[in-house]
């Protein structure tokens, strides 16, 4: 690819993303406008927001390099991936969006009427943050490097000037227009270069095609524990992650929440059928990308593998563009979520605390990204997804759905499942190659499939031993969660005519 194409999609695309979020800024006034965009986000643009931060680098360059690698195996990411919003919908939409809450620790607060609580899920909420950005950074880093010919550090460093230029501009509101804008933006840039592709293969010009039993790799298909595990991990995961909850928060209501959520679901199937098909199309046609390292970088290679020339370079131009989308939108959200946290719980919660708030929240994980290294995008933040559904997922659920949950549970579950998964993932990192897992225990690699139910047992046993420890305020708590809102409409008549 043309590194001068290469830099010119990923300049576009920054200056576009930082033009919209200052456009934000001129309507980004109150501290609600920072926090949860004053609660007046429509479910079409929310949902679009939503589709925007969640679909990440994992999405966009991870699921079709698994699939490379791994074929259908790796299809158990992106149905996890969508299946986790089904989830939420049944579950965690509307009584969240009724909480009033703006954060996660908020709404434990709330619930649980414990600042130790708080305390507690704020710091989980903030190490879920972290590592979620660091892939992003990652991913960007290879983008640049792929691309461009450029180092590697100039992708991350890129990411984070543009994600805090943005948040610190105009907060929640700004992101959310950001957001819906590169949902579309990455549908575009995976889709329109398919179809290129599939032109090109049905006629003249088809490039020989792998044997049908060829493996790219030689990695054994996964278990049947590997794959439950790993389901386990992405739909309890979804219910736990910061940046996708707070979206919750910027609803008028529980009912445009739920829908919201409807919304998000066919967004996301339609979105995941793409990287899907680049995935196949480049274990027919491009085996040879499996190799080196670079199965993550296919969607970027594969129109100029099979097309080439300046219309290839422009196709690979505008996947640049989709992926540098991506890093943003997903960084942008978790940022916003933790400067959120961050600044209520150590600045003040005023629009000054979040600014700096943001500047922190970019800044840390950069470091990270600098000190270590990924080689499989969605595999490491499907580990990222299952310390999440060990730690604040049983924690909303139980908090939801279940009146006997006490303060003393929620910490000795959180703690629990937030000690044995990241153990675990320690000492799997350090027992074998993190990419291919081979050299590993199923268990230490996949570990959701027992931490997960750890945790909940350990809020459930502990909550029941500390039954004097439930809050007096649970009966009004509960009521509000659980009590739908009147329509806006009825809500309106009812005030006319009195």
């Amino acid at each position: 690819m043309n590194p001068v194409v290469g830099i010119a999609a990923f300049v576009a695309v920054s200056v576009a993303t930082a033009v919209i979020g200052f456009y934000g800024l001129r309507i980004s006034r109150t501290t609600g406008d920072f926090y949860v965009a004053s609660r007046t986000v429509r479910p079409w643009w929310n949902a679009s927001a939503i589709g925007g931060e969640y679909l990440s680098a994992a999405s966009f360059l991870g699921v079709a390099g698994l699939v490379l690698l791994s074929g259908t195996d790796a299809l158990w990411f992106p149905i996890g991936y969508t299946a986790g919003y089904l989830m939420l919908l049944l579950f965690v939409a509307a009584p969240l969006r009724r909480s009033g809450a703006y954060t996660i620790p908020d709404f434990t607060e709330v619930r649980l009427d414990s600042r130790p609580v708080r305390r507690v899920t704020s710091l989980v909420v903030v190490v879920v943050g972290w590592l979620y950005i660091v892939p992003q950074l990652h991913g960007a880093a290879l983008t640049i490097r792929i691309t461009t010919g450029l180092p590697s550090w100039v992708g991350s460093v890129a990411v984070v000037i543009v994600v805090c230029l943005t948040v610190v501009a105009g907060g929640m509101r700004s992101i959310t227009f950001v957001q819906a804008f590169q949902y579309w933006l990455k549908l575009t840039a995976m889709a329109v270069p398919l179809v290129f592709i599939a032109l090109v293969l049905a006629g003249n010009a088809v490039p020989s095609v792998a044997e049908a039993n060829t493996n790219p790799t030689g990695l054994a298909p996964t278990g049947p524990y590997q794959n439950i595990s790993l389901l386990v991990a992405l739909l309890f995961g979804t219910l736990g992650l910061p940046h996708v909850l707070v979206r919750f928060y910027t609803n008028p209501d529980g009912q445009t929440a739920r829908r919201t959520t409807l919304i998000v679901l066919g967004l996301l199937s339609v979105f995941y059928l793409f990287p899907t098909a680049y995935g196949l199309i480049g274990r027919m046609f491009a085996p040879g990308l499996a190799q080196g390292g670079r199965s993550d970088a296919l969607v970027l290679l594969l129109p100029g593998r099979l097309i080439g020339g300046p219309a290839g370079d422009l196709l690979s131009a505008l996947v640049v563009a989709g992926a540098f989308a991506a890093f943003l939108s997903t960084t942008s959200g978790l940022v916003v979520s933790l400067a959120g946290v961050i600044s209520q719980d150590v600045l003040g919660g005023s629009v000054r605390g979040f600014r700096l708030a943001a500047l922190i929240s970019a800044t840390v994980p950069l470091g990270f990204a600098f000190m270590t290294d990924s080689l499989a995008l969605a595999g490491s933040v499907g580990l990222v997804f299952a310390f999440t559904a060990s730690t604040i997922c049983p924690a909303l659920l139980l908090g939801i759905w279940w009146r006997g949950l006490t303060d003393a549970g929620a910490i000795a579950g959180m703690v629990t499942g937030g000690v044995l998964c990241g153990g675990a993932l320690v000492a799997g990192a350090l027992s074998g190659p993190a990419a291919s897992g081979a050299a590993m225990p199923q268990w230490l690699a996949q570990p959701a499939a027992w931490t997960v139910p750890a945790a909940f047992a350990v809020m459930i046993v502990v909550s029941r031993a500390t039954k004097g420890r439930v809050p007096r305020t649970l009966t009004k708590v509960m009521t509000r969660l659980h009590t739908p809102e009147r329509p806006l409409a009825t809500e309106r008549q009812g005030t006319a005519e009195r």
